[in-house]
């Protein structure tokens, strides 16, 4: 870890609710951000939308009806917030270098 700081002290503490669907809880999946109830990380839905999946089979086939049209779309809409400021332009710059994403 950077400067020294141990790997718990970067785990979260309480839970954190981040949408009506979405919630990072330290004590579901290491505090990764979740599909509440469900157990599925929203990098999971994330990189099946990215893949080009369409939401109703990512909803209704790959997670089997355990998660909504609308949470899905939330998790759109959060990613989109952590990029993006009210106007669209980039609310910060990437942390690091990334490989360009391919075409679907």
């Amino acid at each position: 870890m950077k400067n020294g700081a141990s790997h718990d002290a970067e785990r979260l503490s309480e839970r954190i609710e981040l949408g009506q669907y979405i919630v990072a809880d330290p004590e579901i999946c290491h505090g990764k951000p979740t599909f509440k109830g469900a157990r599925i990380m929203v990098w999971q839905v994330l990189d099946d939308v990215a893949d080009g999946r369409s939401w109703e089979f990512i909803c209704g086939t790959r997670w089997g009806g355990r998660i909504s049209l609308a949470a899905v779309g939330e998790a759109v809409k959060l990613s989109r917030q952590s990029w993006l400021d009210e106007r669209g332009r980039l609310a910060r710059p990437p942390l690091a270098k990334r490989p360009a994403l391919s075409p679907a």
